[in-house]
């Protein structure tokens, strides 16, 4: 079967780490065995020789450094071993692979009894379907994850681990936050492991250096550069309550010899944290409102608009009663879903 190509900036970054995965698996010594990512990577090579673009010719020709290949593997593993914790916590969970690329952690992990989905954007699972099969425990969505009808497709009565492995950073803050609290709603006491990046390195000199590297030395286009960060590991408690941070992680805590003096970095928060891994349960939240989300006040007795009153309230929220509280909090009356 000819396979077909064609992806975005973005999109294009996931041959970078696919290749990782694959040259790391037939290093001596490997951190990570991925077999499939072998097989994948050599039916995909020959494409690759024919697509522009300098970091299409980087992947052909191996022109890439060894420490990308074990970093890259090193957060594999790690994402490997939280489902696993969760498996043995959840037996009849699923584990949802948000911004999945050519991700090939079912085939890693599967005894025969898990259930995995990976989601991408549609051009990613056209390619991604050429490629693998889907099974009645593997299967893909083609969906953005900002484009929450991909979640009517699951089923909100089991556990579920939602991964984000190296997308959150390529998304704006305001995209990422409507995402984790969309997740809680829906999925209420799921898992969240996500890859973050440090908001300090984004602007300024931090953010030159960043660039800098992303465009010369990973040869990423102009649509793949990173666009928002939080400050620490756990920023996102603050974003509503039931909001649970558990546990990070850096690949510098790794004991890897293969990493030589990268380890120490781990003893320097600055670059422990500059992009590492958060783990958070997201319990249902208790808030009735929240300062920062504005919501138009609808008085329904009357089904009168009231266009001088807001209220700052969650955006699933509404009126009910007999009038709408004006700005400055939340009274008697509302309602929250």
């Amino acid at each position: 079967m000819e396979i077909r190509f064609s992806l975005s900036d973005v999109s294009a970054t996931m041959l970078l780490t696919l290749y990782a995965r694959a040259k790391e698996s037939q290093s001596p010594k490997p951190i990570l065995v991925d077999e499939k990512a072998v097989e994948l990577f050599e039916r995909l090579k020959p494409l690759a020789v024919q697509a522009d673009g300098e970091l299409y010719r980087k992947v052909v020709e191996g022109d890439l450094p060894e420490t990308l290949n074990q970093t890259m593997a090193l957060r594999a593993r790690h994402f490997d071993q939280q489902c696993r914790d969760f498996w043995q916590r959840h037996p009849d969970g699923v584990i949802v692979n948000l911004g999945c690329g050519l991700d090939t952690r079912f085939f890693r992990l599967d005894d025969g009894r898990l259930h995995l989905t990976d989601l991408d954007l549609p051009d990613v699972i056209a390619l991604k379907r050429q490629l693998v099969e889907e099974t009645d425990r593997y299967q893909m969505i083609a969906s953005s994850v900002l484009d929450f009808g991909w979640m009517d497709e699951l089923d909100g009565e089991r556990p579920y681990l939602f991964l984000a492995e190296g997308l959150f950073m390529y998304l704006p803050l305001a995209d990422v936050k409507g995402l984790v609290l969309q997740l809680q709603d829906r999925f209420p006491s799921c898992e969240l492991v996500c890859e973050v990046f440090n908001e300090s390195w984004l602007h300024g000199w931090r953010g030159s250096i960043m660039k800098r590297k992303l465009q010369n030395n990973m040869s990423m286009g102009a649509g793949a550069m990173f666009q928002s960060g939080i400050a620490d590991s756990d920023s996102m408690e603050q974003w509503r309550s039931g909001i649970h941070f558990l546990d990070d992680w850096s690949f510098v805590d790794a004991d890897e010899p293969k990493l030589g003096v990268l380890r120490l970095m781990r003893h320097f928060a600055m670059f422990r944290k500059l992009q590492w891994v958060v783990h958070y349960r997201l319990d249902a939240s208790t808030e009735k409102w929240r300062e920062n989300d504005e919501l138009l006040c609808v008085d329904l007795p009357s089904n009168r608009r009231l266009f001088g009153a807001t209220a700052r309230l969650p955006r699933r929220a509404f009126a009910v009663g007999g009038s709408c509280p004006g700005p400055g909090g939340a009274g008697a009356g509302w309602r929250v879903q």
